[in-house]
């Protein structure tokens, strides 16, 4: 009697709770998943690309890659909600420790041509503010453009250890502010045509919507998928939700309507203020602005919209950038462990700030910015690093369906509330299909956009593709050497080597950019081979023991 009467009182503490409980509603977990997936940039980018056709590409990418790519991060999300549902722990539960650590390590590198695009468009976006138009960056060389994007990172990365809360709170209501610019724009642009607007691109007919599939298609694809993945970072909030079985599925159609909604027709509405067939050379770097420009014309307000936009997109991106600097670095950091990581590297400060962690991200940075110094103008620059994006995000994004196709492989190991097909050969087949789709438009993205093929501007952007990807994503694979080092000498670098590798790191520079500001026609291989040499002999001296 005793014992059941005190079943009956816990039961009702634990019916207390449930009823206390805060649960996220599938609306919210949407519009969560909307602000983290797409943008008025992101339509604009491959607006450029695929001019009036990409309205066919959005509609293909929505049914046959969105909604199983959103619902597949769902179910690994519900099997690893104890580890807080992050893309390397989905990794390290499927495969080991060391692919764990390595996943962490490329999502943190694809995380670095993102952070450098992002201080490139806070000193653009300063611009348009200030000036009312591109006149700032056109007078600024590819160097001063680098300088200013290296001051922003300074800044911001001090800026963050003592604000950090308020600028992840200005970063979401910027956010949320962005995608009101971009819905208004959509409206607005579309009520235009009622008010006696005229569609700039002609002909608009069914054959305009249709792109052409051939081999420039192909490396466009990369940019699409970078444009709509993110879907990974509202993963460990599947399992705070009352249902997630049925309320997941709701909360992905309506991201699926609202991405369908801003990406079809928004499209179609930079093609009634631009001619698709005849588009600005420098529309990625400064199309949004161009747009909301053309729509105060249209409405006779003048450069109202475009400021609006301009400093919406500041305040958006600064805050960002200023989260994304300490996220990215804390959670290399935090979530590699001690195994792989060397200890100068998650050595922290008296606030607790990985400040070396901080250093190797603005060194890579830097790197990043140096590759790109050698283009002919700045918007090759901008161009470049933001094809680089379309290269390495999609190749990140391949462990998610590599982990998803893992767990469906072996189902009774990984249970979970969310099951996203209940038949695990199907749900296996379609995990594979994401995979090939992601890998193939990775690979394909190496090869240049916006510029003529086969050019030698071409050659160059080529080369520094590659040489952006075996730093970044070697470099991962040269750490745990470096941890094995510390752990048998006690220290993985003497001070004498540290100097002289910094010393032959700063002259291969001072060297590459002498060459590159030459007119030797041969002067990118010349380049090339000052970095390989220079990297050889830090290796060489990096590889001595210590003295």
């Amino acid at each position: 009697m005793i014992k059941g009467l005190h079943f009956k009182q816990e039961r009702e503490k634990l019916d207390n709770l449930e009823k206390n409980r805060h649960y996220i509603s599938w609306p919210v977990l949407a519009l969560m998943a909307f602000v983290t997936v797409i943008g008025f940039d992101d339509i604009i980018y491959n607006f450029k690309n695929q001019g009036m056709g990409v309205i066919t590409s959005w509609i293909l990418m929505l049914f046959l890659y969105v909604i199983p790519y959103s619902l597949m991060v769902g179910q690994l999300g519900s099997i690893f909600n104890q580890e807080g549902g992050g893309l390397s722990s989905w990794i390290r539960g499927t495969n080991g420790e060391f692919l764990g650590y390595f996943t962490a390590w490329t999502y943190w590198a694809a995380s670095i041509p993102y952070v450098v695009d992002t201080a490139n468009s806070v000193v653009i976006g300063l611009g348009w503010a200030i000036e009312g138009s591109g006149k700032f960056q056109d007078t600024m060389s590819n160097g001063q453009f680098a300088l200013w994007t290296l001051l922003v990172f300074v800044v911001f990365i001090m800026v963050q250890s003592r604000f950090k809360r308020s600028l992840e709170l200005l970063s979401s209501i910027g956010g949320i502010a962005m995608f009101g610019m971009t819905v208004l724009f959509v409206i607005m642009a579309l009520s235009s045509l009622g008010l006696g607007g005229h569609i700039a691109t002609q002909p608009m007919n069914l054959s305009a919507i249709v792109p052409k599939f051939d081999l420039k298609y192909l490396t466009t694809v990369g940019l699409l998928i970078y444009a709509v993945n993110g879907c990974e970072l509202i993963a460990p909030f599947v399992t705070k939700m009352k249902n997630p079985r049925r309320e997941f599925p709701k909360s992905m159609l309506m991201l699926v309507i609202m991405t369908a909604f801003l990406t079809i027709f928004g499209s179609f509405a930079l093609g009634i203020f631009f001619d698709a067939h005849h588009l600005p050379n420098d529309l990625k770097m400064n199309g949004s602005y161009y747009a909301f420009q053309a729509l105060g014309q249209q409405y006779h307000v003048g450069n109202l919209f475009m400021y609006l936009f301009a400093w919406t997109e500041v305040v958006y991106l600064a805050a960002l950038l200023s989260v994304l600097l300490d996220a990215m670095t804390r959670m290399l950091i935090s979530d590699t462990g001690r195994r792989y990581m060397p200890q100068f590297l998650r050595k922290t400060n008296r606030a607790g700030l990985p400040i070396n962690g901080y250093l190797l991200t603005c060194l890579l940075s830097g790197f990043i910015l140096f590759l790109g110094i050698f283009l002919p103008e700045m918007n090759d620059v901008f161009n470049w690093l933001l094809n680089l994006n379309g290269i390495i995000s999609p190749g990140v994004t391949c462990w998610i369906f590599y982990a998803f196709m893992r767990v469906r492989k072996n189902p009774k190991q990984y249970p979970s509330e969310y099951v996203f097909i209940k038949n695990n050969r199907l749900a296996w087949w379609i995990g594979l299909w994401a995979l090939i789709i992601t890998a193939i438009a990775t690979v394909f993205g190496i090869a240049p956009q916006d510029v003529a093929e086969f050019s030698p501007i071409w050659w160059h952007e080529l080369v520094i593709n590659i040489g952006a990807i075996i730093v970044l994503i070697g470099l991962g694979a040269v750490l745990p050497v470096i941890t094995k080092r510390e752990e048998k000498y006690g220290v993985a670098f003497s001070k004498s080597q540290c100097f002289t590798m910094l010393l032959l790191t700063i002259t291969t520079m001072i060297l590459s950019v002498i060459v590159g500001s030459t007119k030797l026609v041969e002067r990118n291989l010349i380049v090339v081979g000052i970095i390989v040499c220079g990297f050889v002999v830090v290796y060489l001296v990096g590889k001595r023991r210590p003295q």
